[in-house]
């Protein structure tokens, strides 16, 4: 009688076990490493005139159609001005001013943007071109993606570049939509 108990403790401690250790592979198989940004960021090259070639659909975008662009300025306080616009499916040009900051520590990398205080959003440079030609722009929680070029288009090798700076930080594309641009 003892020995049926004994084996049937072990045997549930066995399973405990099994369960246990499928338990913590599937949450290692399913867990990201964190997203990384770019060692650094010159903002004087990153300010001016980008072109949106690809994003995930963000809720606030919902009336841009195409001609998306996002305009960045260095303010004397060193704060960032965006200002972001789109064409509407009725043909205007729709925008929103905003403000980004650095996130101190960040080398430039991580800003907060904000659009309407006190709300704020990640703005993660997760990938860059060498000679500052196409950005790649994440969050922490790779919700929000967006490849952005310095021309309305990008030529497939450096698309491809950019693709491949998302896909390395653990970003996948089935939400992916590709910008039109005149």
């Amino acid at each position: 009688m003892l020995s049926n108990v004994v084996r049937s403790a072990r045997l549930c401690a066995r399973a405990c076990v099994v369960v246990l250790g499928a338990t913590l592979g599937a949450a290692a198989v399913a867990a990201q490493p964190p997203v990384q940004t770019v060692p650094s960021l010159d903002i004087s090259r990153y300010v001016g005139k980008w072109y949106e070639i690809a994003n995930f659909p963000m809720f606030f975008q919902r009336k841009c159609v195409g001609d998306t662009t996002a305009e960045y300025a260095l303010n004397p306080d060193q704060t960032v001005s965006v200002t972001n616009r789109c064409r509407t499916k009725d043909g205007s040009i729709d925008s929103a001013n905003g403000t980004a900051t650095v996130v101190p520590g960040s080398n430039n990398t991580k800003l907060e943007v904000s659009f309407f205080k006190p709300f704020k959003g990640d703005y993660w440079v997760i990938g860059l071109d060498p000679e500052y030609r196409w950005a790649v722009v994440g969050a922490p929680n790779r919700k929000y993606l967006w490849i952005l070029s310095r021309s309305p288009q990008l030529p497939k090798d450096q698309l491809d570049l950019a693709l491949k700076a998302a896909s390395d930080q653990g970003y996948t594309f089935e939400e992916l939509r590709y910008t039109p641009q005149k």
